[in-house]
Parts: structure tokens; sequence; C-alpha cells
């Protein structure tokens, strides 16, 4: 399966944590106000200028801290495709796929650059640099990407039980 899907990148350093993502004092808010302050601490552009399809890149150890889920929410609120990082916080990583947030663990990762235009492979699932070279990615359960491809488990609960899946 050739990818046709192209995606920019926006390149972030390690260690970026989950109030970096979605930020305390925003936490009294619902996730369309969450988003808007989406990374203000590291890329204050990101929510305003993020597109749909765009694409985090970061260091390792993205989504340490809380168990906010609020944290991968706002990012598919604001149209992420995915998030490619060597490394993720554990509750993040669970949270990130079940609000249907694609998220690649890519040892290269740091080798792609901001505004690099990519695509993702999912099937084997490789990350293809603007030059063509293929940077692999760990594997990702089936189970997994069948709650990316439903939008998330609760999405993929009400298919199973013949209701329409809704947004975040």
């Amino acid at each position: 399966m050739t990818p046709t899907t192209m995606h920019r990148v926006w390149r972030l350093g390690p260690d970026i944590d989950t109030d970096a993502l979605a930020p305390g004092h925003a936490m009294k808010h619902g996730i369309d106000r969450i988003a808007q302050h989406c990374l203000e601490a590291v890329r204050p552009e990101f929510a305003r200028e993020v597109r749909p399809g765009d694409v985090i890149v970061a260091g390792p150890n993205f989504g340490i801290g809380s168990s906010r889920e609020q944290a991968a929410a706002v990012l598919v609120k604001l149209g992420v495709a995915a998030v490619i990082a060597p490394a993720f916080g554990g509750l993040y990583f669970r949270n990130a796929f079940n609000l249907g947030l694609l998220l690649l663990t890519c040892p290269e990762a740091e080798t792609l650059r901001e505004g690099d235009r990519i695509a993702i492979e999912r099937a084997s699932p490789e990350v293809i640099a603007p030059d063509g070279t293929r940077l692999a990615c760990e594997p990702v359960p089936a189970f997994l990407m069948d709650m990316v491809r439903a939008g998330g488990l609760m999405n993929q609960l009400r298919q199973r039980a013949g209701r329409e899946p809704t947004d975040v």
C-alpha cells in the first residue's frame, strides 16, 4: 500500500509533559477552550497554526506527567494525525489510543525536521521522510489500530452496538 497523505511536521523537544499539552489553568474549561492553550508554553503559535493532518515529532518522553486525558484529547480536537517520538509516557500512551490518537514509537524520529512533509505507512508502520527514507517504528497492536480507525475506544464500542460514533 502506497501512502498518499502527506503530513506537515511540528518539531518538539524531549519531555513534553501533560501540563504543556493541557495547561492546568485551562482545565476548568471544556476541551474546545483547553485546546486553544495546547503547547502555549513551548510553541505559543501551535494551537492557532496547526492544521488537521499535521503531525508532531518529538523527543523522548512525550506525554510524561499526569494522567489527564485532556492532554491527548486536545491533539485530537486540533486534528493532529499522529505523534511520532522515540518514547511516550505510559499513561499518555494509553489515553491517546483510547481517544483515537495514533502514536508511533520511532527511534529515528528526531531525524525529522520542522516543516518536513512526511507520509505514514500505517500497515508497517513506517514513516517516510521527504527524501524517501523509511523510518521503522515499533509495531502497533491491531486492537490499538482498530481504536484509532474507529476514532477511539468509546466510538469503537458505539459502532459495535450499532450506534453512530461521536466527536471527542
